[in-house]
């Protein structure tokens, strides 16, 4: 009865409605002011490098994201069939996040090294040679398509705007130097962000053939390292509950 008077009168049921709301909202935000950091520590984190960005770019374009998550909940049943749950670092660079809402497809968040080069290459062409059961649509375009780098060095100097530790002046360098390492601070250089894609690819050689560049070989090279810039066998697993 006393409910069914609640609901009858709109103005208490507003107010009730708003008070509850703002305990919630204290009782999430309040914490935050004492605690002095809430991304992990952890060393190999670094921002994606301009073929991996570039990977980055074409899994959004093609609607990835819709279908995998990245985003490991610390469930005992995600771990034991993903991975390690998801780390606050390992997404401090991401603009935007990719952690998705849906599983039609697995999630990709530790995919990173767990497939060849050469599984990927037929998995995007042509999923079911693969997975029989697989609802993925073909990307044969992937291997076709030539990447289109002309404006890297804007989208790396875009994100610098942001907070993304891209280094544009000598200071900025050392800082990276010290953080990333130097052969990581190198692949974060403006400066030589065609140089290093290149140099990158014909590394890498993500799609068999290194006569040209292509967008499967920028897509398989992100997803080759989603998951791996953290080494887990170094850290306590008390390491990461200080942050939660």
């Amino acid at each position: 009865m006393k409910h069914e008077w609640i609901e009858t009168h709109t103005t208490l049921l507003l107010a009730l409605i708003l008070l509850v709301i703002s305990i919630g909202g204290l009782v999430e935000i309040v914490p935050l002011f004492f605690i002095e950091q809430t991304v992990e520590n952890i060393i190999g984190i670094r921002p994606y490098t301009p073929l991996e960005l570039f990977g980055r770019d074409i899994y959004q374009r093609e609607g990835c994201h819709l279908c995998h998550s990245q985003m490991i909940r610390p469930l005992q049943e995600e771990w034991q069939r993903y991975g390690h749950y998801s780390l606050a670092a390992e997404s401090q660079f991401d603009h935007p996040f990719l952690w998705g809402s849906r599983r039609s497809g697995p999630d990709l968040a530790r995919i990173g090294g767990k497939y060849s080069n050469a599984w990927h290459v037929q998995h995007l062409t042509a999923p079911r040679t693969l997975i029989p059961t697989s609802r993925m649509p073909n990307y044969p375009w992937l291997k076709q398509n030539p990447l289109a780098v002309a404006d890297v060095t804007q989208r790396l100097k875009t994100l610098r705007q942001i907070g993304v530790p891209y280094s544009e002046q000598p200071d900025e360098y050392a800082q990276n130097v010290t953080r990333f390492g130097e052969e990581n601070a190198k692949l974060l250089d403006i400066a030589r962000s065609q140089e290093n894609l290149f140099a990158q690819a014909q590394a890498g050689n993500h799609d068999g053939d290194q006569s040209r560049l292509t967008e499967m070989d920028a897509l398989i090279a992100y997803l080759q390292m989603l998951g791996t810039l953290v080494d887990f066998k170094k850290y306590d697993e008390e390491h990461f509950a200080t942050f939660r």
